[in-house]
């Protein structure tokens, strides 16, 4: 009943994708690569410096001062549960600006902005996965690449995030 639930929500954010943007800027974490929404994209800058709060979860390695606004880094690879975090070359902060609140999001580098038409774009498996099903939009086919596609403003205000407020949201 659920999953029944879990994937009718997919495929009504799938299918109400014509008034979303259908541009994503793509980023891999582990082997998997992702997709946001461009428009909640403010920057892209190299991992360096983070200040770290005590006490704070795991997976919310600190914050750094972006202009003189604090700005909150989580890093999605611990997040998401991937092993053998590793910090190089390659790994990027996505610094975005979701519900007026800016914060940084941690991944293991950028690919590129990619345009999806509805048809390439279907809603997620009924699947138990690392990533819980609410925070997947769909996935994006596209040659041979396939993408899923986080709804990066959900994901965000959960309750194990607890990054931006819900009276926001409303």
């Amino acid at each position: 009943m659920q999953a029944q639930a879990l994937n009718a929500a997919a495929e009504t954010s799938v299918a109400g994708s014509d008034n979303l943007a259908n541009e994503f800027l793509t980023f891999r974490l582990g082997q998997e690569e992702y997709g946001i929404e461009i428009l909640k994209v403010q920057e892209i800058r190299g991992y360096d410096a983070i200040t770290q709060i005590a006490n704070a979860p795991e997976f919310i390695k600190g914050v750094i001062n972006l202009r003189g606004i604090i700005v909150p880094i989580v890093d999605m690879r611990i997040k998401f549960y991937l092993n053998d975090v590793q910090y190089d070359q390659f790994t990027v902060v996505i610094i975005l600006n979701v519900a007026g609140r800016v914060m940084g999001m941690v991944v293991d580098g950028v690919s590129d902005v990619i345009t999806l038409q509805k048809e390439h774009m279907r809603p997620a498996p009924g699947l138990n996965s690392v990533i819980e099903a609410e925070y997947i939009m769909g996935l994006g086919t596209i040659d041979e690449r396939m993408l899923i596609l986080i709804d990066i403003e959900q994901l965000m205000s959960s309750d194990g995030m607890g990054l931006i407020d819900h009276t926001v949201l409303l």
